[in-house]
């Protein structure tokens, strides 16, 4: 193994282009023809770089815009000065130009980043310029761009947090170019370019970080810089503790630092980036190997895919389509104690059900013990019964907590006093009468900020003849979910439904979630399935709430045996989102392409902990 020297000082000079020449050319040829791109792809696939070297290519400046929830439509236009305004009147000279109108003006290239956080009202203000070439500015005038102008938009299309979705207005008038991870050789020029190591350090680096991309734990993983900084903390730490070459410790030290934080651990995955990062390394670099062996002596790290399933003693949604004509019926002690392993413990004897047992259980299993408190609550036994109905109230309700809430892109602009967001000098001035300082005093000052709006919710729960054991936890796991997030706000209608509709709680009317948890675990599934008429019944409950947004959660295979399609029936819904319990290639088809049709996304749940991460997403 040779000796490992520390990368020369780094330079200002730019960062080259590998790769990408396809890219490279449409984006050209795109921005050449007057055209005007949105470039998507995960972080670290080189959009920024890439348009810097077009632009330097081009001799053409970029106005850069970072996009956020913050940024509004003043702060990317620009706005008249407070000052100025009051001493000489809306004059231009007042007028001090937003990232926007200094590229139109200079006919530059704007570049707006992260466009998917960007708030729609923000982004309404571009239909036109990206249309006409131009924009109206109240007391200002109309602002035409210069014949070089052009707007660069880059988004992660796979970040869902803060994130919303772009409108087709926006969409409609922009070319779309998608970038990708390149290949091993092409990470390794670029790690060895930025960083200015070479050798096997370089491979070692790539190798771990492009493994972190198809582990089945990882919902993402590291980008190419998490390859440049492992190589450059590697070389580092390997001079600092006086190693001539690289020890197995140290580079495990300089993973963790370098990749542990951009890993995101795939949701209900009960694993840390660390444990990942060992696992890999282990593959990468045994512990009785001096040296990681050379790339293509081993096969690649990893597979692509998803993590398995529940266990296969687990109650549940079989892959099969379920027999739906079962009545419904009691389940006996020996029925009980046949399916579940813990019964005989948690149920010691007729009529009891000890909850401290059942709390060992859920620590060791929480799905097995979830299943089979969702199934003693339909027992023979009536005291067992009304006992567990009982217990779930506390149970799932603990479990159902999602995330805190937090505001989305889909906010909105309003006047509002306490300085707090940006000055709307219109209303201030229309308001203000002077004093005798004649200055505005605090009260007098109106800004305009984001607020947030109001939106009702409708969960609406499958009870076909699918509904056993662990489905039945889930269905009260995401009530439960639905209700806590609410906070009181504005209360959510939870319906359940198969040949018929059952309202469990009606929009706006609240019931003691331990009331309503205890009847979702006593649903059992029977009969058909008419998805249309859930959906359709709750349209009806959101149609009189008074809110901004109208949003059904579905819990469901999708998969309809009666009534109308279930796609004619989201009139009256703005948002549908899709949980399917447990999984299973047809239901996750079925649900992707319903709530793709209602603007919202479908997602598995096969694990207790699946469901507070969705609906986290899902609600905040």
């Amino acid at each position: 193994m040779t000796p490992v020297t520390a990368p020369p000082s780094q330079t200002s000079s730019p960062v080259p282009v590998v790769g990408l020449r396809r890219e490279r050319e449409v984006l050209t040829v795109a921005l050449a023809t007057g055209r005007h791109v949105v470039i998507e792809g995960p972080p670290g696939t080189g959009k920024s770089t890439l348009l810097r070297s077009i632009a330097r290519d081009a001799v053409q400046q970029v106005v850069f815009v970072e996009g956020n929830a913050e940024l509004t439509p003043a702060r990317l236009i620009g706005a008249y000065d407070p000052s100025q305004v009051l001493a000489e009147g809306y004059l231009p000279a007042s007028f001090v130009d937003g990232p926007l109108l200094t590229a139109m003006r200079g006919g530059a290239l704007l570049y707006l980043e992260e466009l998917n956080r960007v708030p729609e009202e923000t982004l309404n203000v571009l239909i036109t310029v990206l249309t006409e070439g131009e924009i109206a500015v109240p007391r200002l005038g109309t602002v035409r761009a210069g014949p070089r102008f052009r707007l660069i938009a880059a988004m992660n299309p796979f970040d869902a947090v803060g994130t919303a979705r772009v409108s087709q207005a926006i969409a409609d008038r922009m070319c779309r170019v998608v970038l990708g991870y390149q290949d091993e050789a092409g990470e390794q020029a670029i790690t060895a370019s930025v960083s200015g190591v070479t050798g096997w350090v370089t491979d070692f680096a790539v190798s771990l970080t492009r493994a972190t991309r198809t582990h089945r734990d990882v919902r993402m993983g590291s980008s190419v810089r998490g390859a440049i900084d492992l190589a450059l903390v590697l070389t580092g730490l390997t001079e600092l503790r006086g190693e001539v070459a690289p020890a197995r410790e140290t580079a495990r030290d300089a993973a963790y630092a370098a990749l542990s934080g951009r890993i995101r651990v795939a949701d209900g995955v009960d694993r840390t980036a660390e444990s990942v990062i060992d696992e890999l390394l282990d593959r990468l670099w045994p512990e009785d190997a001096a040296a990681p062996p050379q790339p293509g002596d081993e096969p690649e790290a990893g597979s692509p895919g998803k993590a398995d399933g529940p266990p296969p003693g687990a109650a549940g949604r079989s892959r099969e389509r379920p027999h739906r004509n079962r009545g419904e019926r009691t389940l006996g002690r020996s029925e009980l104690g046949a399916r579940h392993e813990q019964f005989a413990e948690v149920s010691p004897e007729l009529g009891s059900l000890d909850a401290e047992a059942f709390d060992r259980a859920l620590a060791t299993s929480p799905e097995a013990a979830a299943a089979l408190l969702a199934d003693l609550a339909v027992a023979t036994d009536a005291q067992l019964r009304a006992a567990a109905r009982r217990l779930a109230g506390r149970v799932f309700i603990q479990l159902g907590r999602v995330g805190p809430a937090r505001t989305r892109g889909t906010r909105r602009l309003g006047p509002a006093r306490g300085m707090d967001g940006d000055l709307d000098l219109d209303r201030t001035l229309d308001g203000w009468s002077p004093g005798p300082s004649r200055r505005p005093e605090t009260d007098d000052i109106v800004t305009r900020t984001w607020t947030a709006h109001r939106r009702a919710v409708c969960l609406v729960v499958d009870i076909s003849g699918s509904m056993q054991g662990l489905a039945v936890a889930l269905a009260a796991v995401a009530a439960a979910g639905v209700v806590v997030a609410a906070d009181g706000k504005l209360e959510p209608a939870v319906l359940a439904f198969g040949a018929g509709v059952r309202v469990l709680q009606a929009q706006g009317v609240r019931r003691p979630p331990e009331e309503l948890l205890s009847d979702i675990v006593a649903l059992r599934g029977h009969g058909l399935t008419d998805l249309a008429a859930g959906l359709r019944e709750a349209s009806r409950q959101l149609a009189g709430a008074v809110a901004d947004e109208r949003l059904v959660v579905l819990l469901s295979d999708c998969r309809h045996t009666a009534g109308d399609e279930p796609a004619e029936a989201l009139a009256g819904i703005d948002r549908l989102h899709v949980l399917v319990p447990l999984g299973g290639a047809e239901a996750e088809a079925a649900a992707s392409a319903l709530a793709a049709r209602a603007g919202g996304r479908a997602q598995t749940v096969r694990r207790l902990a699946d469901v507070g991460p969705a609906l986290t997403r899902i609600l905040t």
